[in-house]
């Protein structure tokens, strides 16, 4: 069995997947000794990692860098937060794309959003969606096997009435030869429900203060748990709070016990 078929098959089973959001080889191998099952990267956690704010502003040189350093450092599936695709054409975006193929990646995130004079809008649903066929259909010619799980940010961006503009996306975004579906920041249990009701792929939700635990999410019937850059947040609020405790304890033993 390929890899990319043990990945599909990661969402497809009675337990969602918990994937592990990682930045940095050091991160990756933190996971895979925890036993997690497969990783994907937080765009915004390497950004952040290289100095960078998040959007696409980091080139892809540097993003493919840390991805094979994560990738060479460890055995398990690896799936790449690709943002808008980080290529002005489809020619350049599938380029992207097979370049991270050649390297073992099994799959991308593609979000319908960017980030513009630094303000993040969602692009045209239609067009959008011509985008993603392009891309399946490329991918196909080449005989390239890559999981494309497509994030729809109408519960980021907090849109009017995003259940429905959710699901109105995510039809369209289905019939185009992608493998999952990706809601950043639904939390309401009614609409994941609806969500999970309204396309045939695996749906993916994301950490979040008020996201319901794993066991409600199973029920609903999500099949991927997700946490962005949440835990990379989490570990440098660490560092600093214990770097605080080195200052005032004018010592280190707040680092060593």
């Amino acid at each position: 069995m390929s890899s990319f078929d043990q990945f599909v098959n990661l969402h497809q089973q009675t337990e969602p997947l918990l994937i592990g959001n990682v930045w940095s080889a050091q991160s990756a191998r933190v996971l895979e000794n925890l036993k997690l099952k497969a990783l994907a990267t937080s765009s915004s956690a390497v950004a952040e990692t290289l100095g960078y704010p998040d959007g696409e502003v980091m080139s892809f040189d540097e993003y493919i860098f840390v991805v094979k350093r994560i990738s060479a450092s460890c055995s398990l599936p690896l799936s790449v937060d690709l943002e808008a695709g980080y290529g002005k054409s489809i020619d350049e975006i599938v380029a992207n794309i097979t370049k991270l193929h050649s390297l073992g990646i099994v799959g991308v995130n593609i979000e319908d959003s960017v980030i513009e004079a630094g303000t993040r809008k969602m692009v045209n649903a239609e067009v959008f969606a011509e985008k993603l066929r392009h891309i399946s259909g490329a991918l196909s010619s080449q005989r390239i096997s890559l999981f494309i799980n497509v994030r729809c940010d109408a519960y980021l961006l907090g849109v009017p009435d995003a259940r429905k503009e959710g699901i109105r996306r995510m039809k369209l975004y289905e019939a185009q030869g992608i493998h999952g579906q990706f809601l950043p920041c639904i939390t309401n249990i009614d609409d994941i429900k609806a969500s999970v009701a309204a396309t045939k792929l695996p749906l993916n939700v994301m950490c979040m203060p008020d996201l319901p635990d794993f066991a409600t999410l199973k029920s609903a019937g999500v099949k991927r748990i997700s946490m962005g850059n949440s835990l990379n947040h989490a570990v440098y609020q660490s560092m600093e709070r214990k770097m605080q405790q080195v200052i005032i304890d004018r010592n280190f033993s707040s680092l060593l016990h």
